[in-house]
């Protein structure tokens, strides 16, 4: 009897692991996006509804980097190149699109931060890259970033010592068809999950078709 149920027991395991890794293949991405955001891996940014009010005396060199992928025909420029700031301080600076085409484009953007160490401590308020961006022929954005330094940094073993953070965006072009986009002005916001309440990869949710 017990070997009975022993074989029955590891019948039953084998049963369950071809949909338990179909799940775990269709989960890794978009957990492994949730994971970057949440701890900032991988140059990842943290989000915050505002600065925490505290500023330290301490500077820190801010640098603003934009390219496009190889499929976006737009231009995209920081429209400064580096900023100095207190750790703390709230600071606003502007990327600008233009679309040279004759054409209306859509396009969203992916950004990183490095090095590494400093991505959950640098923290956006607000951020076009949380919005799709629709440019019709020969328009051109300004497209604001509002973002601190989180003063806890200084006290990372890993990021303590630096003051030089370089914020890079890549501008894709989406593959949402820009009539079907709901814009107020210019930019519709991103849905953060999909309809069944999972989690959306940053690629997904602008419709923009992965590279790799």
């Amino acid at each position: 009897m017990k070997k009975s149920n022993k074989v029955r027991r590891t019948a039953y395991a084998l049963f369950l692991v071809p949909p338990l890794m179909l799940g775990a293949a269709y989960a890794a991405v978009p957990l492994y996006d949730w994971f970057c955001r949440v701890t900032g891996y991988g140059g990842t940014t943290s989000v915050a509804a505002e600065s925490r009010g505290e500023i330290l005396d301490e500077v820190v060199t801010i640098r603003f980097d934009a390219s496009t992928a190889p499929d976006m025909p737009w231009e995209f420029r920081p429209k400064v190149r580096t900023m100095e700031m207190r750790i703390g301080e709230t600071g606003l600076m502007f990327y600008e699109a233009y679309n040279p085409t004759d054409e209306t484009l859509v396009g969203a953007a992916s950004y990183n931060v490095a090095p590494f160490s400093a991505g959950p401590y640098f923290a956006k308020i607000a951020c076009f890259c949380f919005e799709r961006q629709v440019l019709g022929p020969g328009e051109r954005i300004d497209m604001p970033v509002t973002f601190f330094v989180d003063p806890e940094m200084v006290d990372d073993r890993e990021a303590g010592g630096v003051r030089s953070i370089t914020l890079s965006y890549t501008m894709h072009r989406s593959d949402v068809p820009a009539a079907s986009v709901p814009v107020d002005g210019q930019a519709a916001v991103l849905p953060p999950a999909d309809v069944t309440g999972g989690i959306l990869t940053a690629e997904a949710a602008i419709g923009i078709k992965p590279t790799r």
